[in-house]
């Protein structure tokens, strides 16, 4: 069975980007661009991986992650932030709201897919 990744990022083009270079991989992947959406859908389904952005509209991303983490079913699942956000205090943020990793974009496709199974596979 196909491993889950839930992506929730408001730019297209990088769900676009993900979602392709994730399939291409056999993973099942389901894309967001707000973090309300994302919720409901964790509400009805369990993942094994979330990818996600922080600088959204509605909800940023450290509030996604700690409604995430506040779920019955989020709380073990391996969330990892991709963001553009590249401060030291944002990664720092990002561990303490539940993340498990934070990466920074751009970052080559090949690492992130390599960290990806390292993380789940």
């Amino acid at each position: 069975m196909a491993k889950r990744i839930l992506i929730v990022d408001d730019d297209e083009l990088v769900l676009m980007a993900l979602r392709e270079l994730l399939k291409a991989q056999n993973y099942e992947v389901h894309t967001f661009s707000r973090g309300s959406e994302a919720l409901k859908k964790l509400d009805q389904e369990i993942f094994d991986l979330m990818i996600l952005d922080i600088v959204m509209p509605e909800m940023d991303g450290f509030e996604l992650c700690r409604k995430i983490r506040e779920k019955e079913t989020g709380r073990e699942t391996p969330i990892i932030f991709l963001s553009a956000k590249n401060q030291e205090e944002d990664q720092k943020h990002g561990l303490e709201v539940g993340a498990n990793l934070f990466l920074f974009k751009p970052i080559s496709p090949n690492k992130l897919l390599t960290l990806i199974a390292e993380t789940i596979d």
